[in-house]
């Protein structure tokens, strides 16, 4: 009998060892963790996320983990849910594109709490990350779920129980069970990111990382979960209706081939040079170009984005995006990020503040944008993600940009040094110049890191700040 995929699953991720990583994979994880820092702490006054973080630092723990900008330890699943609610907010952390999306750095709120609270070393920490990354794209690659009502953070409760399990050195039996506790109870409802949203579109994954993180600490204490929890009779295929049984090859040890070895799905994820959701990246990038050639943006009359098919279903098709009442719909609007790189020639965090995207006058300039298909880029996607941007002036001239990879996509990588220009200007306004270094330093050398003490200890927040 061949095993199932939580056997081919546990078998993968204990076998994995740091030393099996390429330079590639390893320097990859530090930009990540890099740039999630950045999200992080640019967004850690943010309500949810102090929302977030006053429930979570209600509680203690002897083997904690430290909330992001404090000296509190939480149990490392409360941790993992406040740190990831954080690096989530700014919709600003990386994107991999397949049949389903996701954002897998959102896995790295779990594999720190969990890194912090076990002693794990900074090479342990960076192999349970590329894990995550891993398991996460190949779910991805596997089927779509959003499409049947599913939220894409489903695939996350995977993910960071295995990256949990890793640092926790379970064995393969009782890294199987945390895999099925977590998909037992994962089951997240797309109806998070429809219609008019709210909080809970930027806390979904963080939630589902708790789960996959108490998972592996219910499994690390013996508990058994049920199986075969994907092909089972009540199972993960049957729920979702859809045969995955090239799933369990895909996910079978060895993983396919790669010229950077194992675990290398980080090197094909894309990282946001905007704080948006990731199809309208290069709408933004063809509007700032538009915009050189438009000083006054009161001459347009009208824009029309040519889009495919997932960007257009996902973030330009509902009435509430040309009105957005909330910055969750607003970063999560293609008609109003595109007017507003157009009407502002830049977008940053101001871009979504309540004054600016809820002001009559851009409202009524939204009137004036529409939405299309376009076949040609439909068929491009995932591959390329491409937008295509036309500015009608009062003078009759049409203005046409076209983008397929924006800044930061995986083949058109940003330079470390952007990497950390982001990381400036999300944490400038909180700290200062030689702290903000301090903590990039320490990431660039996680792979000598005894533990992840002190890089916990380098990103609390100054007392300022503390709200």
């Amino acid at each position: 009998m061949a095993a199932t995929l939580a056997h081919q699953l546990a078998d993968y991720a204990c076998a994995l060892r740091f030393e099996d990583l390429s330079p590639e994979v390893v320097h990859e994880v530090k930009r990540r963790v890099i740039d999630s820092l950045g999200c992080a702490l640019g967004a850690w006054n943010e309500e949810p996320c102090a929302i977030a973080r006053n429930v979570a630092s209600e509680f203690s723990a002897r083997y904690g983990s430290t909330i992001f900008g404090t000296n509190h330890k939480a149990p490392p699943d409360w941790t993992a849910f406040a740190n990831g609610c954080a690096i989530r907010y700014f919709d600003y952390n990386d994107t991999y594109l397949s049949k389903e999306p996701a954002h897998p750095s959102d896995n790295i709120s779990a594999a720190l709490a969990v890194a912090e609270s076990v002693g794990a070393t900074g090479p342990e920490l960076i192999m349970a990350i590329a894990l995550a990354y891993e398991v996460q794209c190949r779910f991805c690659d596997a089927a779509s779920i959003r499409a049947r009502g599913w939220d894409h953070v489903t695939y996350g409760v995977f993910s960071t129980a295995l990256a949990g399990t890793h640092l926790m050195k379970l064995n393969p039996e009782k890294t199987r069970h945390a895999v099925n506790i977590a998909g037992v109870a994962g089951a997240a409802m797309r109806q998070a990111r429809v219609g008019e949203l709210s909080h809970w579109k930027g806390v979904a994954f963080a939630t589902a990382a708790r789960h996959g993180v108490f998972s592996a600490l219910l499994a690390r204490a013996g508990m058994t979960g049920p199986g075969p929890i994907f092909e089972g009779q009540m199972g993960f295929e049957k729920q979702l209706g859809v045969s995955l049984g090239n799933l369990g090859e895909k996910f079978a040890v060895p993983f396919p081939k790669s010229e950077h070895g194992p675990a290398a799905m980080i090197l094909k994820t894309s990282i946001k040079y905007w704080p948006a959701e990731y199809h309208s990246q290069s709408a933004i990038e063809a509007a700032l170009l538009l915009r050189k050639e438009i000083p006054d943006h009161a001459r347009i009359k009208s824009v029309t984005i040519e889009s495919h098919d997932a960007s257009v279903d996902i973030i330009g098709s509902e009435p509430e995006k040309w009105k957005p009442n909330t910055r969750e719909t607003a970063d999560h609007s293609l008609p109003y990020i595109t007017a507003i790189a157009l009407i502002d020639g830049e977008v940053t965090n101001k871009q979504f503040e309540p004054e600016r995207f809820a002001d009559p006058q851009v409202w009524k300039f939204l009137e004036t944008v529409k939405v299309k298909r376009n076949a040609e880029l439909s068929a491009m996607y995932p591959d390329a993600v491409a937008n295509i941007v036309h500015v009608d002036l009062d003078d009759g001239r049409r203005l046409t940009k076209r983008v397929d990879y924006p800044l930061g996509h995986a083949k058109n990588r940003l330079k470390d040094s952007e990497v950390e220009g982001k990381f400036f200007g999300l944490v400038s306004p909180a700290l200062s110049e030689k702290r903000a270094r301090g903590i990039v330093d320490l990431v660039w050398k996680l792979d000598e890191a005894k533990n992840v003490d002190e890089l916990m200890e380098a990103v609390q927040m100054p007392k300022s700040e503390r709200k």
